[in-house]
């Protein structure tokens, strides 16, 4: 790996596995644990870190000088890459989903102080976007330009998604990620032991297709997975009191800040579903706290 990403990943602070003590788990029998990727980094936390840090050894490589990416107004993706983008001394652009809005949303005020080059895309032109998942795909590309799909959906975002589960130091039976775009969900499930249940959670509505995407970035088949679609409270970003209320017990029992994006409707769904019995008694459980908190402010 190169120097420069050696030297920032040596300023992180430890990914820590926490059990999450409740009445409700000893009465179903659970035994409930989050990996806490959130502390990483106070920018590139969780997840966006994992799945960037092979993709941008990749690119200098290459020898990239600027890195091309996609997003919404408040994309943790887009956040953590002007972020890296900065630190590294390369140059990023960000083409956003929809108008230019009067005022810059606060990540998006980040993103462009971070030198990231700011472009604004029709909605149709964005869903075009998402069909070029090469680093060479996007069309126009100048030299020294690498391509980052929408999530960092690339095959090299699992090699980093699977240190997560390496740093495991205990044995479980069922681990629970977020799913937007899938990738962290694919990295999971390449790397656990054939034993190991996957359960993702969907943070969008009408999340189907989300199956044939992981299916498309597995190296290989895999039969011990399945994404959760009945968690997504109305929509990607959307959220309601009783989201809100979950939200803010959790933080308040627990001391470990959820945001309405991701984690948050995961972590609803674990409880909701070790209610419903889901879980076999007996089962230890780990959930991914994938970051993204300054997505939070969205909902300030």
């Amino acid at each position: 790996m190169h120097l420069e990403l050696i030297k920032l990943e040596k300023t992180f602070n430890p990914s820590i596995l926490t059990r999450i003590d409740d009445p409700l788990f000893r009465r179903y029998q659970i035994e409930l644990w989050m990996k806490r990727d959130d502390l990483l980094h106070p920018v590139i936390s969780g997840n966006k870190w994992r799945k960037l840090k092979y993709i941008l050894d990749h690119a200098l490589t290459l020898g990239a000088d600027t890195l091309i990416s996609m997003g919404g107004a408040y994309s943790n993706h887009l956040h953590a890459l002007a972020y890296v983008g900065k630190v590294l001394g390369m140059k990023t652009v960000g083409l956003i989903r929809g108008e230019r809005p009067e005022v810059l949303t606060p990540t998006l005020q980040d993103m462009a102080e971070w030198g990231m080059e700011l472009k604004f895309v029709s909605r149709t032109e964005y869903r075009q976007l998402r069909q070029y998942k090469g680093y060479y795909d996007l069309p126009g590309l100048k030299p020294r330009h690498y391509w980052l799909p929408e999530g960092g959906a690339q095959a090299l975002a699992l090699k980093g998604v699977a240190e997560l589960v390496d740093e495991m130091e205990i044995s479980y039976d069922t681990l629970c990620v977020p799913s937007g775009t899938g990738t962290t969900l694919a990295g999971i499930i390449e790397a656990v032991p054939e034993q190991v249940s996957v359960l993702g959670v969907a943070a969008l509505k009408n999340a189907g297709f989300l199956t044939a995407e992981v299916e498309g970035i597995l190296s290989q088949s895999r039969n011990n997975w399945q994404i959760n679609l009945d968690y997504h409270f109305g929509g990607f970003a959307k959220t309601n009191a009783e989201l809100n209320a979950f939200i803010e017990d959790f933080e308040l029992k627990t001391t470990i800040p959820l945001e309405p994006v991701y984690t948050g409707k995961m972590m609803h769904a674990v409880y909701d579903l070790i209610k419903k019995r889901y879980f076999k008694p007996g089962q230890r459980i780990i959930a991914v706290h994938t970051g993204g908190l300054q997505g939070k402010r969205g909902f300030s």
